[in-house]
C-alpha cells in the first residue's frame, strides 16, 4: 500500500467518547488538520444534545452520529428527519429492529445523509450471542442482518473487524464498511471483544476505520494519529 499520509488518516474516523463539549472540541480542534470525520456517540450526545453536532459540524469537519436507532419505524424514521436538519454525515440504526424499521429508515433519510446499519456490537462475542437466544455462529448472524440491510437499501454497515473481509465478499461493492474495535498492537484492548489492528482492517477491506481511545486518551491524540497512519502506509 503506496497510500499517501493525508489518504490513510481520511480513513479515520476519531470517537469522540468523552463526557464535555469542551474535551470534545479541544479533540477536533487538535485533530481537525487531519481528521476530517468525528463520531459523535451516546455519551456525549445525551450529554450536550444536538448543539454539540452543530458546534463540531461549525468546525468545518463532518459528523458520523453513532445513536444506533432502534425502534419502532415510525419513531426510527421521525429521528431521521431530524438527523436530516442538524446536516450530519453518517446516522447508525440497528437491523435487528427488522425489515419494516430499515426500509422507514431508508425512505426518510436525505440524498446527504449516509445510513449505516449495525449488526452484532464489537463487545459481543459467541457466548454473548447465545445469551439474547441466537444459537448460531457470530459471522452468521452478521451477514443474515448485513444482507437483510443492504436488500432494504442501506448505505452502509458497522461491524467488526473479524467480519469485514466476509461482507467485502458477500456484499454489494458500493456498500460501505465502517469498523470500530480497532486497536493498534501498543493500545490497551478494553472492553472490545472483536478487535483487530488498522493496517489489518483496512487490507481486508474496511471503507473507515473508527478510533477512539487509542487517539483520544493518548498523552498526544495527534502524535496517535501519525503512528496509526504510519502503520497504514506500511
Amino acid at each position: 500500500m503506496n497510500s499517501r499520509p493525508e489518504a490513510t488518516s481520511a480513513k479515520i474516523i476519531v470517537a469522540l467518547d468523552v463526557p464535555t463539549r469542551a474535551e470534545a472540541l479541544r479533540l477536533v480542534e487538535q485533530l481537525s488538520p487531519h481528521i476530517s470525520i468525528f463520531k459523535i456517540g451516546l455519551q456525549l450526545y445525551t450529554a450536550e444534545g444536538p448543539e454539540m453536532v452543530r458546534a463540531v459540524l461549525a468546525t468545518g469537519a463532518r459528523v458520523f452520529l453513532d445513536l444506533k436507532l432502534h425502534d419502532i419505524p415510525n419513531t426510527v424514521a421521525r429521528a431521521i428527519e431530524s438527523a436530516n436538519e442538524l446536516g450530519v454525515h453518517m446516522l447508525t440504526i440497528h437491523l435487528s429492529g427488522g425489515r419494516a424499521m430499515i426500509e422507514a429508515a431508508v425512505a426518510a433519510r436525505s440524498e446527504s445523509l449516509a445510513l449505516l446499519g449495525v449488526t452484532v456490537l464489537t463487545s459481543m462475542d459467541q457466548s454473548a450471542l447465545r445469551e439474547t437466544g441466537i444459537a448460531g455462529a457470530m459471522s452468521e448472524q452478521v451477514l443474515k442482518l448485513a444482507q437483510l440491510g443492504a436488500a432494504a437499501g442501506i448505505n452502509g454497515l458497522v461491524a467488526s473487524p473479524q467480519e469485514v473481509r466476509m461482507l467485502r465478499d458477500k456484499l454489494p461493492a458500493q456498500i460501505t464498511l465502517v469498523v470500530p474495535g480497532i486497536r493498534p498492537a501498543w493500545a490497551e484492548k478494553a472492553d472490545q471483544k472483536r478487535v483487530m489492528t488498522p493496517r489489518d482492517t483496512l487490507v481486508a477491506g474496511a471503507d473507515y476505520l473508527v478510533i477512539g481511545r487509542p487517539i483520544t486518551a493518548h498523552s498526544d491524540p495527534v502524535e496517535a494519529v501519525r503512528r496509526i497512519s504510519e502503520e497504514l502506509q506500511s
